[in-house]
């Protein structure tokens, strides 16, 4: 046929139909080749190549390609730099589909399915190149989301970004430290206030998005329990105990979705428990799951405020 190859003209796994078109293709030729090739169809305008994922990032590089002054950002920016965030079975929000973009030229109007777009200030310092997308970087990423709120959704992201994560089959290290969210959260935009009293509450030793939300639900009751609190058996190794109120020799332990992924993990999880049941700090040990947290939160403070008073 004389055209250029489609994949050559896909950029990042995806082809806009305006770049083939603009190569030569006849409109007509150019649907045909796409559904004979077994091209999928990202959004109007965009397709993905044969045989790859339609996930979230072929949607993410299919907007920006046809709207290239977006910059993702918020939650979209934190899927990017593998930050936990809320999903939708642990909140009644927006759904895992909805992409997010920053318009640093404030002018885009458009209305484009499945795509929120924030129209304010963004310095290009504060934009980098991630996968071949363009993308705020950690630290603007975190305030955007601490502005935005709402406050448990925020604090999970940021501690995760503070931390050391498991994702996927790796475990990543910290990618910011709280300094550089406390200088990005000095720009005057909306939000800003109560974004830094939310970044005062932060722990940096929280280490899944369940221990997040049920340190700010014992907050919230007035409840103030050391966070990872060391203890030692007699004659053992010193452990940490996600919770402990002291005092009162109660400890509280939260296990996150995929805390068991094999049967020696589950022996290791066993063993530890008893070895904390032997330290003399811990007296009892309440356990519970993210489910727990996410969804029965007034029961599992019920149970620690129980357990308190006995």
């Amino acid at each position: 046929m004389g055209h250029k190859d489609l994949r050559a003209l896909a950029e990042g796994g995806v082809l806009l139909t305006s770049r083939a078109l603009e190569a030569g293709w006849p409109r007509r030729s150019l649907f045909r080749r796409l559904e004979v090739e077994g091209w999928c169809r990202v959004r109007s305008g965009a397709w993905a190549e044969p045989g790859a994922r339609v996930d979230q990032f072929a949607h993410l590089k299919a907007t920006q390609l046809l709207h290239p002054q977006l910059v993702a950002s918020h939650r979209s920016a934190a899927c990017l730099w593998q930050i936990e965030t809320l999903g939708p079975d642990q909140r009644e929000r927006d759904g895992p589909g909805r992409l997010e973009f920053t318009d640093p030229e404030l002018s885009f109007r458009q209305c484009v399915t499945g795509v929120r777009v924030h129209r304010i200030p963004l310095p290009e310092h504060e934009v980098v190149e991630r996968w071949g997308l363009r993308v705020t970087e950690v630290p603007r990423t975190l305030a955007d989301l601490l502005r935005a709120g709402p406050r448990d959704d925020a604090l999970v992201a940021v501690e995760s970004a503070l931390g050391y994560r498991r994702v996927g089959r790796d475990r990543r290290a910290p990618l910011t430290v709280p300094a550089a969210v406390s200088v990005a959260l000095e720009a005057p935009l909306r939000g800003a206030a109560r974004a830094r009293n939310w970044l005062g509450l932060v722990d940096r030793g929280a280490g899944s998005p369940a221990e997040t939300v049920a340190r700010l639900h014992m907050l919230d009751a007035g409840l103030s329990p050391e966070t990872q609190a060391e203890v030692r058996p007699h004659g053992g190794s010193r452990r940490h105990l996600d919770f402990l109120f002291r005092a009162e020799g109660l400890g509280v332990e939260i296990e996150g979705y995929a805390y068991h992924g094999t049967r020696e993990a589950h022996r290791r999880d066993v063993t530890r428990f008893n070895q904390i049941l032997q330290c003399p700090e811990v007296r009892r040990l309440l356990r519970f799951t993210a489910e727990d947290v996410f969804h029965r939160p007034a029961w599992m403070i019920q149970q620690i405020r129980a357990a308190l008073a006995a």
